[in-house]
Formats: C-alpha cells, structure tokens, sequence
C-alpha cells in the first residue's frame, strides 16, 4: 500500500489501476465538475472519470488535498483544475460554476459528492451541528444544482447530475442529521428531474451504503465493527462500486435514466444493522438480557 493510502479505502495506485467496465475515452472531450474530490468517494469519482477521457474540475474546501488530487492525476494525462471552496456559499458556488465555463467553455457533469456528517445521537444535537450539516448536505448540493442549471438553460445547453446521497431507506441511527439532509437531495432530484427535462437535464443519485473509505477512520471501532454486518453480503463494499455507478449514469448508458436512486449497498435497505456509534446495548444481538437495560 503507497503513502497516500489509509488504513481504509483504496490506494492512489490502486484508483489508478482498478479494473473498469467503461472503454477508456468514454468521457473524451467532456468536463465534469465533482465538489468534495479531495478525499474519499468523490476523489474516486473525480479518478475515474479522468480514467475515462474527462477533463476534471476538483471542487473541495482543503486547498491541499485538491493540490494532491491534481499531482496524481496530470502524470497520467489527465487534464485536471481544481477549485477550492465551500458549497455552503451561493456566491462562491456561482463564480465556481462560471469560471469552468470561461476557463473549459463547457460543463457536460456535475457530481455533487461535497458534504460531511458526524455520528451522534439524535437528543444531542445542538442547532449549529445540525444546522452545519443540513447546509452543506442540502443546502449546498442546491446551489450547485441550480446555478449549473441556469447555465445550461441560459446557453441552451443541457446536461447531467448525479447526486451522492445514502442509503436512508430504513433510517440512520446516529446519523439523522444527515439522513433528513440526503432524503431532501433525493426528493429534490426526482422533482427537478421533471422540471428540467424540457431543458435536456438529467438529475439522478447514487446512494451508497457502507462503502469502504477514508471516512471510516471518522468513526469509533465499534462503528466499523457492524458493517461487516450492515448487509447480506456481509461485507462493505469500495469506493470505485460507486464511482462505476455515476459513470453508468452520466454516461451514454443512462441517456434514458432520469429522477431515478441507485442504490450501491449489497442489500443493506433489505437486511443488515450497521450502527454509526457501534450498536447500542438495547439492540444486542448475542445477549437478550442486554436488550433490557439503557445504554449508559
């Protein structure tokens, strides 16, 4: 494993050499702009699409990890322009948008990975915690949405979404701050998806489940403990599961794929337990006098 590896997730090599269904000049000629590409699942979106002809415009609020982002992608010829910024600011969203199109003269995908969370129990919250996240997962995500919509109608051009969500089907303990956020993004997209059609845009989402990545290392061990548990194929899955799943629909293959959720987590929505904070004792599974007593 290189050094820019963690002890979760894949390698930069291994982004590099990971196998691909897609025909390498797939996104030849095309630029795709991909907010939080410094790190994690956007980073291997942002990897993959430059693997596959596209020009890459690395949006993310830490100056150095886009810095790195761009040394490992320009030595494989890939064209890449990074841009920091917060999503959270509408006006730095909108200068974002308009410097891709004077600098490239186009912007054919968005994908709108930039955003954060992190694990507490819901009677926790305090207003700035959960108001951060809510305007960055929601918030932010619209105002990417919208002002590259505008630009596209303003010049007549149409274009494609593709929205990192989750896996919120059944809820997120520990996690609801995020889970109402994404569940807006979702119900957001399918309702714009109608809206924009007559505008040749396509807005979809990608929902991932427990997917192996840096992230993890955000949460405690007994978290990660329970994704091996988190659903039937009893093992998380990786970061190019879901950088392979926007390519499918921002490319040619989805041209008929719009409003729609693709759910990239081995049947967590159907079966599994994974617990951002570890498994509360109530929930135990090997001891059911442990379902009686209060976490402590």
């Amino acid at each position: 494993m290189d050094e820019t590896a963690s002890a979760y997730g894949l390698s930069d090599a291994e982004l590099l050499a990971w196998p691909t269904v897609y025909r390498a000049d797939l996104f030849r000629g095309q630029v795709a702009l991909v907010t939080g590409a410094g790190s994690g699942l956007g980073k291997a979106i942002a990897v993959l699409l430059g693997r596959l002809g596209a020009t890459i415009v690395a949006c993310g609020r830490t100056p150095e990890k886009l810095d790195a982002l761009r040394s490992l992608l320009r030595p494989q010829g890939i064209a890449v322009d990074v841009q920091p910024m917060t999503i959270r600011d509408p006006v730095a969203v909108e200068s974002a948008i308009d410097g891709v199109l004077a600098r490239h003269g186009r912007l054919d995908l968005l994908v709108n990975n930039g955003g954060g969370q992190f694990p507490q129990a819901a009677l926790d919250f305090s207003v700035k915690g959960w108001n951060a996240v809510i305007d960055t997962n929601l918030n932010g995500t619209w105002y990417m949405m919208q002002t590259a919509a505008r630009r596209w109608r303003a010049r007549n051009e149409g274009g494609a979404i593709v929205n990192i969500v989750a896996d919120i089907w059944r809820g997120m303990p520990h996690l609801a701050h995020t889970a109402a956020a994404r569940a807006g993004v979702i119900y957001l997209s399918k309702t714009v998806a109608v809206e924009w059609a007559p505008l040749a845009i396509r807005v979809n989402c990608v929902a991932p489940g427990c997917c192996e990545t840096t992230a993890f290392g955000l949460y405690p061990p007994a978290a990660v403990a329970t994704y091996g548990q988190s659903n039937p194929l009893k093992h998380a899955g990786d970061a190019m599961d879901v950088a392979e799943a926007v390519v499918y629909l921002a490319a040619a293959s989805g041209k008929f794929v719009t409003g729609e959720v693709l759910t990239v987590d081995g049947g967590q929505q159907l079966w599994g337990d994974p617990w951002a904070l570890g498994r509360p004792r109530y929930f135990a599974l090997d001891d059911p006098a442990a379902r009686m007593a209060d976490d402590e």
